[in-house]
């Protein structure tokens, strides 16, 4: 059985999916674009951008009763790989550097909505 996990703390979702799904003790979060919740548009710049979209992610995992120090996966999807250094400094300061999840970082050719950067994950109870 999957629950489906809603938040207005992230951005809604900008087709036919949910923002995360549950089951099984596991949380799958859709990629997580950095838009703002609030205003709906993106911060300029890959760190503002890497930064939104965690924020997008924890706010999803709140809603599921859960924090990133349960996050297992994370799945980096970056439209130039030359801005790996700055997401990957930005993206440090939201994990335990003692308990970093696995993670998958790779460039693909666009983004939804020209994004820089999105991120999804998977976290466990």
């Amino acid at each position: 059985m999957k629950t489906v996990i809603s938040t207005d703390q992230a951005p809604a979702a900008i087709g036919p999916y949910s923002q995360a799904v549950s089951s099984g003790g596991l949380l799958i979060t859709s990629g997580q674009l950095p838009i703002d919740p609030s205003t709906g548009l993106f911060p300029e710049g890959i760190e503002a951008q890497t930064r939104q979209s965690l924020r997008n992610v924890q706010a999803i995992l709140r809603a599921a009763g859960l924090d990133m120090a349960q996050v297992l996966k994370t799945t980096v999807f970056l439209s130039d790989m030359n801005n790996f250094n700055a997401m990957n400094q930005v993206y440090s300061d939201f994990f335990d550097q003692n308990g970093f999840p696995a993670r998958s970082a790779v460039e693909v050719a666009r983004l939804p909505k020209d994004a820089l950067v999105e991120i999804e994950v998977i976290a466990a109870r």
